[in-house]
């Protein structure tokens, strides 16, 4: 599971957020492995159940409020057991004052007291950006991604297929490049994966013949950009008459990537096939099957219905009068 340690966010967001380090330098190394950060409230009213360990929590102006409202002695056990939880660190909002006995437990339990002047609200979404952002799961794969009609394709397939040359073919025609030969994607959300070129790589494609090319010399910073989101996965094969590749198009197939499951298209590569052109297409059937159109099985019920005899709902949308 990924992990960073306290010292990593401090030292990244210590300036746009103003944090100061008020007690517990030593819970500096401490794991953070939740991206959402917990309000203590429950915790510092006795119910610890749902207190998650190696996550970020946040004291505002009403936990704050809520422990002045108790006796002394409850509230330092409160604290202390807030402390002994295992949490990764404590983030006071509004840079209201710590409770007295807080920085001298954070010490026994090694655990970073930290301070920002940012109202709770703000402090947690800035926080929360941060950490799903470094603590996405991510994984690297050997292929091109494109932005082709602002629809994210991943083209994949074995050394020397073409995926670099078809990618070039679309920047050619308008489109734009987001990573060549090593994609690293992430997947920041629940239902979402994006990917990027690897930063020592960035706006460079290899071309066997050419060599290296830079995309944003050759084509200007219209025709790259730094992340996209990953909506269809292109493989490219060898044409073989065996191969057994979609020909109707009403079978939908995916592509496993980091757990979600990716719309995919297997396309045989041979000489006179042009792949650019058949990519834009991709993209733009993917537009419309995504809008709830999907032509295969438009002509599969056609037929259907031709075939028994009964005439044709007109009711359905007639594609072919769509531009």
């Amino acid at each position: 599971m990924i992990s960073i340690p306290v010292r990593y966010l401090y030292e990244h967001l210590s300036e746009d957020l103003n944090l100061e380090i008020l007690a517990g330098a030593k819970g500096m190394d401490r794991a953070i492995r939740i991206a959402h950060i917990q309000k203590p409230g429950l915790a510092l009213a006795g119910y610890l159940d749902q207190l998650q360990r190696e996550r970020v929590q946040i004291l505002g102006a009403t936990e704050l409020s809520y422990l002045k409202t108790l006796d002394k002695d409850l509230a330092d056990e409160r604290l202390d057991q807030l402390c002994s939880a295992g949490v990764s660190c404590l983030i006071i909002a509004k840079s209201l004052e710590a409770p007295p006995s807080l920085p001298g437990l954070c010490d026994l339990h090694e655990v970073s007291l930290l301070r920002s002047p940012e109202i709770t609200s703000s402090l947690i979404r800035r926080v929360t950006i941060y950490l799903e952002d470094v603590l996405a799961p991510e994984t690297s794969v050997h292929g091109c991604l494109v932005d082709v009609f602002g629809v994210g394709i991943l083209l994949i397939g074995k050394s020397g297929i073409g995926k670099s040359e078809c990618a070039l073919g679309l920047v050619e025609r308008g489109h734009r490049l987001v990573g060549d030969d090593v994609v690293v994607i992430r997947r920041k959300v629940q239902d979402a994966i994006f990917g990027n070129a690897a930063d020592l790589i960035k706006y460079h494609m290899e071309i066997r013949g050419l060599g290296i090319l830079n995309i944003k010399d050759l084509f200007g910073v219209s025709s790259i950009r730094q992340s996209k989101k990953i909506e269809l996965v292109v493989e490219l094969v060898e044409w073989l008459e065996e191969l057994g590749v979609e020909r109707l198009g009403l079978d939908e197939h995916t592509y496993s990537i980091l757990g979600l499951d990716i719309p995919y298209l297997k396309i045989p590569v041979r000489p006179a096939r042009d792949l650019t052109i058949i990519i834009e297409v991709a993209a733009r059937n993917h537009l419309l099957q995504r809008m709830g159109f999907n032509a295969a099985r438009e002509f599969d019920d056609t037929l259907h219905e031709r075939l028994s005899g009964r005439p044709r709902d007109m009711s359905k949308p007639d594609l072919g009068s769509m531009e």
